[in-house]
């Protein structure tokens, strides 16, 4: 893929619907809110928005069951709704991403029904049934992903169905042709209205080991985790044959100009690479998420980096990401301090970044009162501290009582912290982490070095992670304090003056440094690189 391509220098911005901007004043966002905000996202400076799901659902799992893979669910609005958003977006130099939910469908889909109608319905194999075992058992030992057995007893057709998350989510049986065809159907649907591509659910879910053997016990298990860390999912999961199914998806989305396919995969690196598939031919993107998932000092992420960049294949492009809708907000894993080094971070390390949305005012964890709490995995497995819900709550626009997000009562709390943390109050602070996002992103974009640039470690000292991007002629300087003490650090040998471009203090630009630079407390700077 040349240079050029937008998705290698492209920013995608996660949008959580529900929680983004409200329109009709139910509490719940939507998709006529979300163009209201789109001349915020372009004074931010992203590139693409990406939408989580917005079929129609029941809405057990927040829209991640899909009951209606081509259409809108009327809290989201119409499809005029969805196709006015594309073109506004478009319009506005934004591509839109749409969330693509294929491991399971919600029970309520019309082809569930129809599978579980009887054993010799046509769509019977649609999905994963299994008989009990000679002794009445489960078919065999894997685990739901939100806790319990992921099988669930039919009494009309006398089998179990198997289900990865909760029981009102089946899986689809990705051996049968006639899902990927009519997934595949899908996907052109969308690509037909406009969408410049998905973000795969669960992508290294969609095969299973054809045995159905157990999954072997996890040795290192401790109690307090979830229950489905209890077992190695070497049966349930990231099979081989998946990569197999993954190049039918890029088959079809290759049918269409300049599109993009980002596989969610939580896998270590190793494994994570193998889904850009033989010879380039699976996900563009392999969401990487090992920056979520990695302890937050300077050896582990100059480690993870150094790991990932040798991993990558050849022509394979990297990315990263800080957070999404499953996993605690950054500012919350790290602190607010922290949270504008790791901004820098992100924006600054090779590859296509995800933002997710509210990272950039700072906002952390909300607190949810236990009668407000949504989120099912949350309700399934109570007292582990797994529930999803502090990262989905409303964007905050204004110091108004709802923040600007409703005219109503917003689905969940907003964060107390709001009239002091929200769009409009960090627009007009110069030196807020807003204002730091914007610059950061602006220089992203002016700079090729930043951009689609090499990336070359130059030190990591205590606490401080220091690299170089580079383009032809073009040298910057990446260096992080992920620490609370100053500190200070050499320049390379062979360029031993620099000058400070940005400072995630927003107050040092054009300061010169020679043979080395200062770093106070929890600050990151990035240096124009020369020779002396």
């Amino acid at each position: 893929m040349p240079e050029t391509t937008w998705w290698k220098h492209g920013i995608v911005y996660q949008i959580y619907p529900r929680s983004f901007q409200d329109w009709n004043g139910d509490g719940i966002g939507d998709l006529r809110g979300i163009c209201e905000r789109l001349d915020y996202l372009g004074w931010l400076g992203v590139h693409a928005i990406w939408i989580s799901p917005i079929y129609p659902s029941p809405m057990a799992d927040f829209g991640y069951d899909v009951a209606d893979y081509c259409g809108i669910d009327p809290i989201f609005g119409t499809m005029e709704d969805f196709d006015r958003l594309v073109s506004q977006a478009h319009a506005k130099g934004l591509k839109v991403i749409l969330d693509f939910v294929p491991n399971h469908t919600s029970d309520r889909h019309l082809w569930f029904v129809e599978s579980r109608a009887s054993r010799d319905s046509p769509k019977r194999d649609w999905y994963i049934w299994r008989d009990a075992k000679s002794d009445g058992s489960l078919p065999n030992n894997w685990l739901s992903n939100f806790g319990g057995p992921a099988w669930t007893w039919d009494q009309a057709t006398g089998q179990y169905y198997y289900h990865a998350f909760l029981r009102e989510q089946p899986d689809l049986n990705w051996r049968n042709p006639a899902v990927r065809e009519a997934m595949h159907d899908v996907l052109r649907f969308w690509l037909r209205r406009g969408v410049d591509g998905f973000r795969v659910d669960v992508i290294w879910h969609l095969m299973k080991d054809p045995e159905f053997r157990d999954n072997p016990p996890n040795i290192g298990y401790q109690v307090g985790r979830p229950e489905i860390e209890s077992l190695l999912q070497v049966h349930s999961t990231d099979q081989p044959d998946v990569h197999d199914v993954i190049a039918g998806m890029r088959r079809v989305i290759d049918e269409f100009d300049h599109r993009v396919l980002i596989g969610e995969i939580y896998l270590p690196i190793e494994r994570l690479v193998a889904y850009y598939g033989s010879d380039l031919s699976g996900a563009h993107l392999p969401f990487n998420f090992q920056l979520i998932q990695t302890a937050w000092n300077a050896r582990e992420i100059a480690a993870l980096v150094h790991e990932y960049e040798l991993a990558l294949p050849e022509g394979g492009w990297p990315n990263w990401v800080l957070g999404n809708h499953d996993q605690p907000r950054i500012a919350a894993r790290v602190g607010a301090a922290q949270a504008r080094v790791a901004a820098m971070l992100l924006l600054t390390l090779r590859g296509t970044p995800t933002m997710y949305y509210g990272d950039e005012i700072g906002l952390g964890r909300v607190e949810i009162p236990p009668e407000r709490v949504r989120d099912p995995w949350e309700i399934n497995e109570p007292g582990l501290g797994l529930g999803r819900d502090p990262e989905r709550t409303p964007m905050q626009w204004d110091a108004s009582p709802s923040a600007g997000f409703t005219t109503g009562r917003p689905w969940l709390p907003l964060d107390p912290k709001h009239p002091a943390c929200n769009v409009e109050r960090l627009k007009q602070d110069p030196n807020s982490i807003l204002s730091l996002y914007r610059r950061l992103i602006a220089l992203r974009r002016d700079r090729r070095a930043l951009d689609v640039g090499s990336y070359h470690t130059v030190a990591v000292e205590g606490q401080v992670f220091a690299y170089e991007r580079r383009h032809r002629g073009e040298r910057l300087m990446v260096a992080l304090n992920l620490g609370h003490e100053p500190r200070r650090i050499p320049l390379p040998t062979d360029s031993t003056e620099g000058c400070v471009l940005l400072s995630t203090f927003l107050d040092r630009t054009g300061e010169a440094a020679a043979g080395e630079v200062g770093l106070r407390a929890d600050e990151g700077l990035i240096l124009e690189l020369r020779r002396g």
